[in-house]
């Protein structure tokens, strides 16, 4: 039995390498490794040359995506081995950022029943433990819960834990950094916290 520490990957996906989303990327990183879990940021920029196609269409003759960008390394290689992923998105037009839904959009093509892998990939993805963190220029309170439900729901299909939410309110990039509601703090406690902060989520059969 292996006694490897969990791993978590952190997707910040803002194309600003100085903007706030960054800032809440690599605060969770800082308390990830304070409590010694390997943690590594990714920025999707890097990732993701393109949205979905009709997978019908653009798939090889071995079932691969035929989109020539990093996208399969990235589910494949850290995606998937991750027991623990955070999702750190700008609010864009009240949802997340574009960079942030392609990369969950682009899963189809090895989730769907017609890749040839899809039950080793679904085994793959189902059962991690999750958490979002936002950036707003507003500050109303339900500026994110658009990006918190989906996120929801995307936890509630693949059997995984929403296990923390953190936003920060932020105009400028970097203004995170001395907001009073101290999200970069929030952030760091949530790092150190991931695999550890209990996760209940009462069913009708639940015992009690």
């Amino acid at each position: 039995m292996s006694t490897a520490p969990p791993r978590l990957l952190i997707l910040a996906a803002s194309p600003r390498r100085d903007g706030n989303s960054a800032a809440l990327a690599a605060a969770v990183r800082e308390g990830a490794q304070a409590a010694g879990t390997p943690a590594v940021v990714r920025f999707l920029d890097d990732h993701l040359g393109g949205f979905l196609r009709d997978c019908r269409q653009c798939r090889d003759a071995d079932g691969r995506c035929r989109i020539d960008d990093g996208y399969r390394e990235l589910f494949f290689d850290e995606f998937l081995p991750a027991q623990g992923v955070a999702l750190c998105t700008p609010v864009y037009w009240y949802g997340m950022s574009a960079q942030a839904k392609a990369f969950f959009d682009r899963m189809f093509c090895y989730f769907a029943r017609s890749y040839p892998d899809y039950a080793q990939t679904r085994a793959g993805v189902a059962g991690k433990k999750v958490a979002l963190l936002t950036a707003s220029e507003e500050i109303y309170p339900g500026v994110a819960l658009g990006i918190v439900q989906q996120l929801q729901e995307y936890a509630r299909y693949t059997r995984s834990q929403l296990v923390g939410t953190v936003h920060a309110y932020g105009n400028q990039r970097g203004e995170i950094v001395d907001a009073p509601e101290a999200p970069l703090e929030a952030a760091r406690a949530l790092g150190r916290e991931f695999f550890t902060r209990r996760y209940w989520d009462l069913q009708f059969d639940s015992v009690r």
